[in-house]
């Protein structure tokens, strides 16, 4: 299955605040808020929702491909992507700007504060599908510079390639009008429980309604799991206990992973989900949404003894 992954590409500066931002935060003084946190750690890591997904997707015998715009200061990057498996062919550099960077920090619940500076990503709508030397079996449209991302709805519309609709964190930056678009032509939506609510809000669509406008709907839950809508059906995917917690960066990305490689097994969507709950919970367990690492044997025995699934995926294990 060839995936093309659109999306940020960033660089994420993680901190970690040794308490609880709810313990900072007064109700009715919210249009006044002005704080600061003193925090105790932080790394940079590679980071942006497309390389996520695209390690993950490598890390489980895939080759996708990414397409997006990133700064001068890439080429470390590129290199660590490169020796990974991923396609980086149509990343484009733009002179005299800087990558993407994302700025996290992280209290005790998890619960996180995040800026992100778009840098090169402004630059994402000069890039085009028509572009690529061969047809996408699926298109990740993921947060991006609002403008590419309208743009490459109406391509893949036009060009007739389905896409999976993931406006996420762009939620607050897309009209109402581009999002109805993104939904309405799309194969598959994913968004998180908040992201669901803030939908509705945005296009006055009800859960009803999305969930007819697509093949099928994924709400990820945090440590409730996750819950995928097709038409009158409607599948509750557990979590994959964690044996540690070290930092929830990346998780959702991590999830769309397994996800996807499931669809290119032509695996039922359960299964697809609880793959990608699997392959969350192994980003969970690391610092960063790229420190993670397994074997695709260890992959499967995990599966398999997580979920009481004796024989399952042995389609991955024959790649």
């Amino acid at each position: 299955m060839k995936i093309v992954l659109t999306g940020s590409i960033a660089y994420d500066y993680i901190m970690t605040f040794p308490g609880h931002f709810k313990d900072h935060i007064i109700p009715e003084k919210l249009d006044k808020i002005s704080l600061s946190f003193l925090v105790d750690t932080m790394i940079r890591q590679k980071g942006g929702n497309a390389p996520n997904v695209a390690y993950s997707l490598a890390l489980l015998g895939e080759r996708p491909v990414i397409m997006a715009t990133v700064g001068e200061d890439f080429e470390d990057y590129r290199a660590w992507l490169d020796n990974k498996g991923v396609d980086t062919r149509y990343i484009k550099v733009i002179q005299g700007e800087s990558t993407a960077s994302f700025f996290v920090n992280t209290d005790m619940d998890n619960s996180q504060i995040a800026s992100f500076y778009t840098g090169a990503m402004a630059h994402a709508s000069r890039l085009s599908l028509r572009d690529l030397d061969f047809v996408p079996d699926l298109v990740v449209i993921s947060p991006n510079d609002p403008t590419a991302m309208a743009k490459l709805v109406r391509e893949c519309q036009e060009l007739h390639i389905p896409y999976l609709y993931d406006p996420s964190q762009q939620l607050a930056r897309i009209s109402a009008e581009n999002i109805c678009d993104g939904v309405l032509g799309a194969s598959s939506l994913f968004v998180n429980e908040y992201e669901f609510e803030l939908l509705q809000k945005h296009t006055g669509m009800k859960p009803p309604e999305l969930i007819e406008a697509v093949e099928y709907l994924v709400v990820t839950l945090g440590e409730k799991g996750a819950k995928i809508y097709q038409k009158n059906q409607e599948y509750l995917i557990p979590i994959v206990p964690p044996k540690s917690i070290a930092d929830p960066t990346g998780v959702g990305d991590a999830f769309r992973s397994g996800f996807l490689k499931g669809l290119s097994l032509h695996e039922n969507l359960v299964t697809c989900g609880k793959m990608g709950a699997l392959a969350a919970t192994y980003c969970l367990e690391q610092p960063g949404p790229q420190c993670h690492t397994y074997t695709i044997n260890e992959f499967v025995e995990r599966y398999r003894t997580s979920f009481e699934e004796e024989k399952a995926l042995n389609s991955l294990l024959s790649i």
